[in-house]
């Protein structure tokens, strides 16, 4: 049962980075941002107290409600957002395959220079391949957005077993919202300027 409940957290953060890795819809990728922000709440909560890793849940679901509250109809129905053909689905599942395989094939040697467990590993390095493999192929502010806080939830799920402290924890939450606002602000700025 303990192994069940070991692995359940990585197949939550697979799950949900692929699909904000497929770029199927708007309501979609939202969605799976603030699932993929509960696996990352999951795997920190093997390393912090509850009160602690809770701030990168609220942080994160927070990242989330501020880019789902300001897409408004006329951004989510423009073709400057695009969202995945089928074609581009099955490319990317594939892609997204091989970044898992090559994943686990490092972690035992990474293992050797970070005296963190495979799960950790596992799912932070998978966030941070897929949030980097989704900065290399986008081009929309949205998917930016979405890569950028999927490389950082990687990153801080590493962070947090490395260190446990209140203060960088907080420094993060902010970056976190910051990468939203910025993005969002960013966004907001070219599509007025696309708009006649």
């Amino acid at each position: 049962m303990t192994d069940v409940l070991a692995i359940l957290p990585l197949i939550v953060i697979f799950g949900a980075s692929l699909i904000l890795f497929l770029n199927i819809s708007w309501r979609l990728n939202i969605l799976a941002l603030s699932i993929q922000y509960v696996g990352v709440f999951w795997l920190v909560l093997t390393l912090w107290p509850t009160g602690l890793a809770a701030v990168k849940l609220v942080s994160g679901w927070m990242s989330g409600a501020i880019i789902g509250s300001s897409a408004s109809e006329k951004i989510i129905n423009r073709e400057a957002i695009h969202f995945s053909s089928k074609e581009e689905i099955r490319f990317k599942a594939v892609l997204w395959f091989v970044v898992l395989l090559i994943v686990l094939a490092l972690i035992p040697k990474i293992t050797e220079w970070l005296p963190l467990s495979g799960n950790i590993l596992t799912g932070s390095l998978i966030l941070i391949g897929i949030g980097l493999l989704q900065l290399s192929i986008a081009n929309e502010p949205y998917r930016i957005i979405f890569g950028l806080l999927t490389v950082l939830s990687g990153f801080e799920i590493i962070y947090a077993g490395l260190e446990s402290s209140v203060l960088v924890a907080g420094v993060l939450s902010i970056i976190t919202l910051g990468i939203s606002f910025i993005g969002v602000f960013i966004s907001q700025v070219k599509n007025e300027e696309a708009i006649p």
